[in-house]
């Protein structure tokens, strides 16, 4: 039960409120860098704890359960945070930056509800690769706007996260009807 990989998937859902604490100063310049570098560390993790799980054989029912739920903790954490702080403001849409977040969320939202129904009927709806696409684009994203609070004189940066969190709400709609789509056959 706590096996490294394990392990590993629960200090990325501990460390998540030092993370929110770090990005909660949108002016304090070094509480994004470090947060960047927490971030970067989470991720490392996530790719670890799977990694390592496969290649030890030591793959955990807890560990299935517990790996997607750190990661959406995470997301969610970050998006309302920089939300909060006014990070997800920008040219030209201003504060409707947000729905891109908001739209991340509400498709996490709904396909762990589809997949827990889904379990319910003992139904796998595996990862597609777009699926992938769009988690590394989101975590480019918030990476990318985590880190333009540390460099507030290079708006490229901000820029890019922007851009980058549209790109993967227009994946997440796409691949949340995926996933709706291979769901609702299973429904009566």
């Amino acid at each position: 039960m706590f096996t490294l990989p394990n392990l590993l998937t629960l200090s990325r859902i501990l460390t998540v409120p030092v993370l929110a604490a770090l990005l909660w100063w949108p002016d304090w310049h070094l509480g994004y860098a470090i947060g960047f570098g927490v971030y970067c560390l989470m991720g490392i993790t996530d790719y670890f704890d799977g990694y390592l799980a496969r290649a030890q054989g030591t793959v955990s029912k807890l560990g299935v359960f517990l790996d997607p739920i750190a990661d959406k903790i995470m997301v969610a954490s970050v998006i309302l945070v920089l939300a909060a702080q006014g990070r997800l403001s920008g040219p030209l849409l201003g504060d409707f930056h947000v729905i891109a977040g908001l739209i991340i969320l509400m498709r996490e939202i709904a396909v762990s509800g589809l997949r827990e129904f889904l379990a319910g009927i003992q139904v796998s709806v595996p990862v597609s690769k777009l699926a992938k696409w769009k988690t590394t684009l989101q975590l480019v994203a918030l990476g990318a706007l985590i880190l333009a609070g540390a460099f507030p004189d290079e708006p490229w940066m901000h820029l890019t996260g922007l851009v980058s969190l549209w790109g993967a709400a227009i994946l997440t709609i796409v691949t949340g009807w995926d996933y709706l789509r291979a769901g609702i056959k299973h429904m009566d």
